[in-house]
């Protein structure tokens, strides 16, 4: 409960709003829903607080403006359809905020914009000009430009990271969804709503199962992983149902609603967030007990001694997860070998690497200073 009434206090917020709030089942614009949406925020902003709006609905929009009733299945069908919905979403927006004394900036970001600390930064700084100067920032992946290796891949993960760029307070993401239950209300009529996760477990993401409406990509367990990567940056979310009138307000209120995940004790520098959060993810290392209890209770680097196994394909410079026996995410870091050579070290001491490997020898697979504790 105390996350929740910490709510009232915060300024930065970032509003979600999925395909499934923004349109009726056939997939149509909700006009009601979207109005009201609009003047709730913009009442926020009245009162002092500073608002991003992170919204989905440009495919879809751009499918009902060309009588399309299915979503696209190839790259090229989506982009040309997200180019088309992509100025009707906006015109809608400049139109309604515009009522309520708002001025709305269109931001169209990639996982290009974050992989680079540069681009990185430049999307910091002008996220945050925006806010200093009284504009909302509306925000969505770039669709129409955006292929496949360049995909964020689904604006659930798109806000977290736009929460984690600006330091905001709290994301708030509206679904069609009250929150996440113990297991599929639609299905299952004994499914309880869980009010707040402080840990998101294995056993947690096993009840996030199935996808989300015909119009939208997300389901369940992308808000999970949005979720890993809010709190771990210091940011607290909320997932919440869209269609609940003045949901927002209320939430930020300290009404009981939705499913809150508290954000952890501390902000993460800028380089650490972008290290974390930014960077693609090229593989894992599964550690020992002994390793995991060194990195999170005494701040260690780590080691190849305390490696159990590598998986996927990385070499030195990439960004890799670090992993419990279990499967938990430890930290994410940047790695100083590629794959072929961690293998040939895995268990082995630092003394032993000059007999091993050619080339460069680091004592430290990651070091403590490229890496940030996930857990």
């Amino acid at each position: 409960m105390e996350t929740r009434l910490e709510l009232s206090k915060t300024k930065r917020i970032v509003v979600k709003i999925g395909t499934s709030t923004l349109t009726y089942v056939n997939g149509k614009l909700n006009f009601n829903r979207i109005e009201k949406l609009v003047r709730e925020l913009s009442d926020l902003v009245n009162q002092g607080r500073e608002i991003i709006l992170v919204t989905s609905g440009a495919v879809g929009a751009g499918m009902d403006r060309m009588g399309r009733r299915d979503r696209p299945k190839t790259i090229p069908e989506k982009q040309a359809l997200a180019a088309v919905g992509q100025g009707i979403l906006m015109h809608m927006y400049e139109k309604l905020f515009g009522e309520y004394g708002q001025t709305v900036a269109q931001v169209l970001l990639t996982k290009e914009n974050s992989l680079q600390h540069k681009q990185y930064m430049n999307s910091r700084n002008a996220l945050l000009t925006l806010l200093k100067i009284g504009v909302i920032p509306i925000i969505n992946e770039n669709d129409a430009i955006a292929v496949d290796e360049l995909k964020i891949g689904d604006n659930d993960t798109l806000s977290a990271m736009v929460a984690t760029l600006v330091d905001a307070d709290v994301l708030i993401i509206l679904s069609d969804i009250e929150g996440l239950y113990t297991a599929n209300p639609q299905i299952d009529k004994t499914a309880q709503l869980i009010s707040e996760i402080k840990d998101i477990t294995p056993e947690i993401e096993l009840m996030a199962s199935g996808v989300g409406s015909k119009f939208g990509t997300g389901g369940m367990f992308t808000k999970l992983q949005a979720a890993k990567i809010a709190v771990n940056a210091g940011v607290t979310m909320l997932i919440a149902s869209g269609s609940r009138e003045g949901i927002v307000r209320d939430i930020l209120a300290g009404k009981k609603l939705g499913t809150v995940f508290p954000a952890r004790e501390l902000h993460l520098k800028v380089r650490k967030s972008w290290l974390a959060f930014g960077k693609q993810i090229t593989g894992g290392i599964i550690v020992d007990a002994g390793c995991e209890k060194a990195m999170l209770q005494e701040g260690s680097s780590l080691l190849a001694a305390g490696i159990l196994s590598v998986e996927g394909d990385f070499i030195e410079g990439n960004t890799v997860r670090v992993l419990s026996k279990d499967q938990r995410e430890i930290a994410r870091g940047i790695v100083n070998y590629k794959v072929e050579e961690l293998r040939q070290i895995i268990g082995k001491q630092t003394t032993e690497f000059a007999a091993i490997l050619k080339g460069k020898i680091y004592a430290e697979v990651i070091h403590r200073d490229n890496m940030v504790l996930m857990s």
